[in-house]
């Protein structure tokens, strides 16, 4: 049974009357423990120093009917409980080695900020002092942050070893600071010159539920709240960047030695890099023929090793991988690495565990194609790594190469040629008896056009790669038609459309029959 405390005229009833404390924690690497804890501080909040009497009863019945009972034996303690306190850790869920210069803070979010990721002025706490004097009119404070202070400095060597990387902020209802909505934005600062980064962490309280729970004059209270990442990062061990949680609040809690309001989640402090990709190649220039040899270099950047470890590599149009070159080495030790093709896209696996501090070198070749003059010559790779402490996903890239391509013996542009001719036949081709058309107009599709020679051949060099079009004018052959084409109905048209590969050659031809064949098919 939980003894209340009382209160005199002069001293504010802080918790027990008009008034909760919220306490608001964040372990940054793995969760921190939620429920109240027995310890034996002499620096503890001695209205906290509660006895506690606990026996618990039980009934059975062993299905004849007879009905068994008993007690359990007394659990009697007069050591003070503390709250649950937010810590800052490694990526790896260790204690950092130096806190000097990590502070935490609470803020408002911008009010003039729709989206509620920009930070507004700094949430005004009250002040607390602790031990707490008697009847001065401020409120027992907490360890670690016994004054309440906002933002608060982390201690790098506490009285507690205990409350090493911790720290811990209390609200007070009785200035709306828990009340449904309320959006707060949770903000870690390394500090200056650290590999770490600033985290941010979004709060946002929802609706409240609950009633009476029978012991003294405490209500306690289901709060529920959403946290997330503003920094893409994650917010508990299981990779989440958001996630929905509930909290107890208990009127006079600090009274009771009981929690108040405590978030159960737990970030990561990892430095920005922990994996790097650097791409390279054997040569500056290539011409279509050429192979390209090409190297990934992957560093782990973290004390811990990577494994699932990939890579995506972007080839430039017209670049062929060679499977067979494919080379993966270690220390210089050769690892086994796997090949997927997709695309212009290439993915590179290994099931080795790549070591902290080391690099993992994947060297490979490929053929330049003809294709490659209508690329850019640049192509990019990512990777993609996972710790093997926490599991969490880390990237870097792209890394990009770019080589400069030369026509060589093989010209970038191609040539068109063709005929317009007489088709006796009508089969498409002409044959020795059947005569080309002299002075015949081809449009193309660039607007410029063509006039066939004496024997109806007509040709167009320098021509882009890529679709072209062809039409023929009838207008310039007076007395001709189109002749029906008996093997290929695409060719029964006007048009021609042909496909110029990069110093290719496309033909176009026009086959005709004299005008007066239809009047004596009429």
């Amino acid at each position: 049974m939980l003894n209340n405390a009382k209160c005199t005229k002069k001293k504010r009833c802080w918790l027990t009357t008009s008034t909760m404390v919220f306490l608001m924690g964040t372990s940054l690497s793995s969760s921190f423990p939620t429920q109240a804890q027995l310890v034996n501080n002499q620096n503890t909040n001695q209205n906290n120093r509660i006895p506690i009497v606990n026996q618990a009863s039980y009934q059975y019945s062993d299905g004849t009917g007879r009905i068994f009972r008993g007690f359990s034996q007394v659990l009697n303690t007069e050591r003070g409980l503390i709250d649950p306190l937010g810590r800052i850790l490694g990526c790896g869920g260790e204690l950092l080695p130096d806190y000097t210069g990590f502070s935490v803070g609470v803020y408002e979010t911008n009010p003039s900020d729709p989206t509620g990721t920009e930070l507004g002025r700094l949430v005004d706490l009250t002040r607390t002092e602790l031990p707490d004097i008697p009847n001065n009119g401020v409120p027992g404070g907490r360890l670690p942050n016994a004054e309440n202070l906002n933002p608060y400095f982390l201690q790098n060597n506490p009285a507690d070893p205990n409350l090493r990387g911790t720290y811990n902020f209390l609200l007070d209802p009785s200035k709306g600071q828990t009340q449904p909505g309320k959006t707060y934005i949770l903000v870690v600062n390394p500090p200056a010159n650290s590999i770490y980064q600033q985290r941010r962490i979004r709060i946002r309280i929802g609706e409240s539920t609950g009633g009476e729970t029978g012991i003294g004059n405490a209500q306690n209270r289901i709060l529920r709240y959403v946290a997330t990442s503003l920094d893409g990062q994650p917010i508990r061990l299981t990779g989440e960047t958001e996630f929905t949680g509930t909290v107890v609040a208990v009127a006079d809690a600090e009274l009771q030695g009981l929690d108040l309001l405590t978030f159960e989640f737990a970030t990561n402090l990892c430095q920005p890099n922990q994996v790097q990709i650097i791409k390279s190649g054997d040569r500056a220039t290539a011409e279509p023929g050429d192979t390209a040899i090409y190297r990934l270099s992957l560093r782990n950047l973290v004390e811990v090793g990577l494994n699932n470890v990939f890579a995506i590599d972007t080839l430039p149009l017209g670049f062929r991988l060679q499977p067979e070159t494919v080379r993966g080495e270690i220390n210089g030790k050769e690892v086994e690495v796997s090949t997927e093709v997709n695309g212009q896209n290439v993915i590179f696996r290994t099931n080795a565990i790549l070591p902290p501090r080391s690099v993992l070198n994947i060297v490979y070749g490929t053929r330049i194609t003809p294709d490659a003059m209508r690329g850019s010559g640049v192509n990019s790779a990512v990777v993609n790594a996972q710790r093997v402490d926490n599991n969490f996903r880390t990237q870097d890239g792209p890394a990009t190469h770019k080589l400069q391509l030369r026509p060589g013996m093989i010209s970038d542009c191609g040539t068109i040629i063709g005929r317009v001719f007489v088709d006796k036949n009508f089969d498409g081709e002409q044959q020795e008896n059947e005569p080309g058309i002299p002075n015949a107009v081809i449009y193309l599709n660039n607007g410029n056009r063509v006039t066939t020679d004496p024997n109806g051949l007509f040709s167009v060099a320098n021509v882009l790669p890529g679709n072209h079009t062809g039409v023929l004018d009838l207008s310039s052959l007076p007395g001709y038609t189109l002749a029906p084409n008996r093997r290929f109905k695409e060719r029964n048209s006007q048009s021609r459309l042909v496909r110029i590969a990069p110093g290719g050659t496309a033909r176009m031809n026009f086959a005709v029959t004299p005008s007066f064949l239809e009047d004596v098919k009429k």
